[in-house]
């Protein structure tokens, strides 16, 4: 017998995205209710185990609660978070959930039910009125689709999108003209089934031959890289590796559209890319280091706790929404830094979340070619800057419904950098708040006014607008953030505020050092270091912070300097918090 229940906002599904949006909507004050398929929330931040965010790592990026599970981080985890060079975060996934769950043990509006997945979408005409699963059958004013793979779209029969589009359809530089081959072959950007692998010291517990020899394929997985980089590009504490490797290693895209298919062919699917998981690790331990083997308990399962409860999945059932992102939109102005701020049909500046990571697109064997989206900064190169749109949350023309995953409206192409851990939980808290507002207000999402998210969102020291010199521990950054709210024509092609007030962000935390200083080309610097003591003498300076950047930039050669931060003995630099 189902179990019914009522609620004012449901999110359907636990990945970072719908777990980030059922937080923001609890804290606002809305009953609400969050079912999840899997025992952790957090998604492709925990339970995916790409426990390594890619983009938003700059500190005008760290706000809202991506900023927030940031400190949680820093403050539960010894050693800090400076562990590899594919990331300057990463962290144990159990860490990250255990954060997600205790975020929700806080708040008793919030009711989370687990073991559970949509089989049935309730609908009044054009609006969603609820979601029946196994043994609940839920009814809600507001719903979110924060499933992995958009499955709400399909079972609401809300329109979407699966796959390419055209160059034609939305004048993207990096679309095909024609469809061919490679669209056939990866409608969407493949998965990875990520494990873990342990360091033992010794001779490690035997991996399992898989049943289907695949060593062939990760045959020149290193290569150009060497055997211990390779390893650090995901570096965990406590010795612990995160295998997520595009080049040779374990993205899995055979068949993709069997994820969007009947039960019996999607299992199908997982249970070969998880074998192919497996078959990566097996070629590891036995090409690498008998040391290394499968991490024990890194996730909860008895049986096999070195994988992700599921894959890492990059693409999903995409939204047609009442705006779409397309890869200009994401790409930065002409001679500029970031993208142009997105407006709505009804000229309104409709920005609600920002991320910065450059587009990245995974097709096994295939190398696509994008335009670049990405730019020297701070000692290193990262993305340029792009804001989403509210309206690319709302379908065309369903009502009681938004999306808050990386199934929000946004073209095969754009997706590749719209994916990514910290801008879909931006993407979530922006998508609760809309939510809760909604249900303050007795509106439809589609008329919220943007300007009350928008406002919201800043009370929540949520960015909305992109800017390079304004830390979020600046005195005046809600008010530089409403600023161009107010003038977003002011808005420069720098991504700078006009004004600077001079309030410096350096903080002398992590270890310090004196060295000598050298600039080696236009944008990479070095520090020699004055202790011999230290086996390693030259580090790569990089930093998150404008102000320190700007002290980078205009030091001469040869000064004596000081400096406070992080080594990464993965990447060989040095992340610098402030510089004297």
């Amino acid at each position: 017998m189902l179990t019914k229940l009522t609620t004012d906002v449901l999110v359907v599904g636990g990945g970072t995205g719908g777990s980030t949006a059922a937080i923001q909507c609890a804290r606002f004050g809305v009953k609400t209710t969050i079912v999840s398929e899997f025992s952790w929330l957090g998604g492709m931040l925990t339970a995916a185990g790409v426990a390594a965010p890619d983009g938003s790592e700059l500190m005008a990026l760290q706000t809202g609660i991506w900023g927030e599970y940031l400190q949680e981080l820093r403050s539960r985890q010894r050693g800090g978070l400076d562990h590899s060079w594919v990331s300057l975060f990463t962290y144990e996934p159990r860490t990250g959930a255990e954060i997600f769950a205790d975020w929700v043990k806080v708040l008793p509006n919030l009711q989370w039910i687990s073991g559970q997945t949509p089989v049935e979408v309730l609908k009044n005409g054009d609006r969603i009125t609820g979601v029946r699963f196994q043994d609940y059958e839920i009814e809600a004013k507001i719903i979110l689709d924060g499933t992995e793979l958009g499955d709400l779209l399909a079972l609401g029969e809300v329109p979407h999108r699966w796959g390419w589009e055209l160059r034609d359809e939305f004048n993207e530089p990096s679309a095909p003209e024609t469809h061919n081959e490679l669209c056939d072959r990866y409608p969407v950007q493949s998965p990875t089934w990520v494990f873990l692998l342990q360091d033992y010291g010794e001779r490690a517990p035997e991996i399992p031959t898989p049943a289907i020899d695949f060593s062939d394929n990760f045959k020149g997985a290193w290569d150009g890289y060497g055997k211990q980089k390779f390893l650090n590009y995901g570096r965990f504490p406590n010795d612990l590796f995160m295998l997520n490797w595009p080049q040779k290693g374990n993205d899995y895209g055979v068949n993709l559209n069997r994820l969007i298919g009947s039960e019996a062919e999607r299992k199908e699917f997982l249970q070969e890319a998880k074998e192919y998981s497996l078959g990566f690790a097996h070629f590891l331990q036995t090409r690498i280091d008998r040391r290394y083997g499968l991490a024990k308990n890194a996730f909860p399962s008895p049986s096999d706790g070195a994988f992700a409860l599921y894959p890492y999945f990059r693409e999903s059932r995409r939204l047609q929404g009442l705006q779409t992102i397309v890869e200009t939109d994401i790409l930065p102005m002409s001679g500029g830094r970031v993208a142009p701020l997105p407006f709505n049909s009804e000229g309104e500046m409709n920005a609600i979340a920002v991320g910065n990571y450059a587009n990245d697109h995974h097709y096994p064997g295939v190398k696509f070619p994008l335009q670049p989206k990405s730019m020297q900064w701070g000692g290193r190169w990262t993305g340029t800057p792009f804001t989403i749109p509210y309206d690319a949350l709302i379908p065309i023309a369903t009502d009681g419904f938004l999306v808050c995953e990386k199934n929000i409206s946004v073209s095969h192409i754009a997706n590749g950098s719209t994916r990514l851990q910290p801008m879909v939980m931006a993407l979530g808290q922006a998508a609760g708040m809309a939510a809760a507002l909604c249900i303050e207000l007795h509106c439809q999402p589609r008329e919220l006014p943007v300007r009350k998210l928008q406002e919201a969102l800043l009370d929540d020291h949520h960015a909305v607008i992109p800017l390079f010199n304004l830390s979020p521990d600046r005195s005046d950054w809600v008010q530089q953030q409403r600023y161009y709210l107010d003038r977003p024509e002011e808005y420069r092609k720098e991504g700078i505020c006009g004004e600077n007030a001079g309030f410096s962000s350096e903080k002398e935390i992590g270890e310090h050092f004196r060295g000598t200083f050298r600039k080696i080309g236009e944008n990479s610097y070095r520090i020699r270091l004055h202790d011999r003591t230290e086996a390693k003498q030259i580090w790569q300076l990089i930093t998150v912070r404008s102000e320190v950047w700007e002290k980078l930039k205009s030091c001469p050669n040869e000064r004596e300097i000081s400096v406070w931060g992080w080594r990464n003995f993965s990447g060989g630099w040095f992340l610098v918090e402030k510089l004297e």
